[in-house]
């Protein structure tokens, strides 16, 4: 929240400089929460395989219904951020006069809502697939590189960090009409560069056959 209030400000200023100075300094501070949520999300889950591992040791099945406790967090702290969100934007009804305050308490919520809700479903999701993962031939063989394959989310980062590049770098923002085609492209460039690193790792982690239990029975599932 502290970052995205400066960011306004900075916004602000940079927005005598012209329309593309106040976008490059909007979008990278917008990025600045896309960002962290993946990446403390990614980085708390491995330290806490790793702290879990300590005690369950070879008992993956056990390891990975205990991480479920991660994707519970994650819920948790989605519930109070929306909570929180609230507590910030409620009183601008009772401030409506001062302008400039309840825009601040409108963006603090939003940030604290709308930020936590990706977080409890990243962590949530990849927990779910951990799970399901170790109660297949990949838990019960011990199959490390195909048991972390939910890890994919992370190429993410990197697809974002290069796509980045396109709306700052390569392209320059000259008026107000250009920003809308800018973040169109943003998402085509992102959708073709993830597609594309997905095919790759799956292709190099995933088996051409592997075995999942389906409603208690045994499902073979082949890559074609």
């Amino acid at each position: 929240m502290k970052i995205a209030t400066y960011a306004n400000a900075r916004t602000t200023l940079e927005a005598s400089k012209g329309v593309g100075k106040a976008f490059i300094a909007a979008f990278h501070s917008g990025a600045v929460m896309g960002f962290l949520l993946a990446a403390n999300g990614l980085v708390v889950l491995c330290i806490v395989l790793n702290l879990f591992k300590l005690y369950y040791g070879d008992d993956w099945e056990g390891l990975f219904e205990a991480i479920t406790g991660y994707g519970l967090r994650g819920s948790s702290m989605a519930l109070f951020g929306r909570v929180g969100g609230g507590v910030y934007t409620k009183p601008k009804l009772l401030m409506s006069v001062l302008i400039l305050l309840e825009r601040s308490l409108i963006m603090l919520g939003d940030i604290a809502g709308m930020g936590s809700d990706p977080f409890g479903s990243y962590a949530e999701s990849s927990c779910a697939a951990l799970v399901v993962a170790s109660i297949s031939s990949f838990g019960i063989n011990h199959e490390l590189t195909a048991m972390l394959y939910p890890f994919i989310s992370s190429m993410g980062i990197i697809v974002c960090l290069i796509t980045t590049l396109f709306a700052t770098d390569f392209f320059e923002i000259r008026a107000v009409k250009e920003i809308e085609p800018a973040l169109k492209r943003q998402r085509i460039i992102s959708t073709a560069f993830m597609t594309v690193g997905i095919a790759i790792v799956s292709w190099i982690a995933l088996p051409s056959t592997f075995t999942i239990f389906n409603f208690g029975a045994q499902k073979t599932v082949k890559n074609w």
